[in-house]
């Protein structure tokens, strides 16, 4: 893909490594061979995100299976941070296109993530369900703000994409130490939970609120905007 936000957007990015990725992003940006272009690095982030989900989903058979989940990760972060970076390097932005194909793929990444780790053992899979469908609302959400204010938020209390696939790999690299984690369980409301189980918990509850409080703020926000009319 060419660029990450209509044009008009404002990109709203305040995470914790923020000013520390952008100037890797840049970095690496200027160092890509001319026959690297946006379009194949966002089939790069693509190509992570399916080894993230295979990854997950080969735990079945073997927990160190999470390796590929983590090499995915990172492919995925390659890619998908840095395709936008190009284009804006390059002067070669495409915002309509770019939007377009942007957010089309992000879900389809996701998709394969979510539910990779769904069909593993370490997480109960209509957790992982209920965890993609609020980040589902989440983009909606954005898109929607990006059209309405030319508001284009990355990040929410502090953390942003490439802080969750941080976290992740943190996790799966814990697990890979310590196998035995994997099968360990919490009593949680009288039922056996799994560790990973108890992480997609506080995602999921995360989530749904920082949504939750979103919209509540977008909405009185908007009816200042375009007051009722009597």
């Amino acid at each position: 893909m060419e660029d990450k936000h209509p044009k008009q957007a404002e990109r709203i990015q305040t995470s914790i490594i923020n000013k520390v990725e952008r100037k890797a992003l840049v970095w690496l940006a200027k160092r890509q061979p001319r026959w690297v272009t946006s379009d194949l690095l966002t089939a790069v982030g693509v190509l992570g995100a399916f080894f993230t989900g295979l990854g997950f989903f080969l735990t079945r058979y073997d927990i160190s299976w999470l390796w590929l989940s983590s090499v995915g990760l990172v492919i995925n972060w390659y890619g998908d941070s840095l395709d936008g970076t190009l284009a804006r390097v390059r002067n070669t932005q495409r915002p309509i296109y770019g939007y377009y194909l942007d957010h089309t793929v992000d879900c389809i990444n996701e998709a394969f993530m979510f539910v990779g780790a769904g069909m593993s053992p370490l997480v109960n899979f209509n957790m992982a369900l209920t965890a993609f469908i609020l980040y589902l609302f989440m983009t909606i959400n954005v898109s929607i703000n990006a059209h309405l204010k030319s508001e284009f938020r990355l990040t929410y209390a502090k953390l942003g994409p490439t802080e969750f696939r941080m976290l992740i790999v943190l996790a799966n690299t814990i697990i890979l130490i310590f196998p035995s984690l994997a099968t360990h369980t919490f009593h949680l409301f009288g039922r056996h939970v799994l560790l990973f189980d108890m992480v997609a918990i506080f995602v999921v509850v995360m989530l749904a609120l920082i949504y939750m409080v979103t919209v509540v703020t977008n909405i009185r926000k908007y009816a200042k905007i375009d007051p009722p009319k009597y």
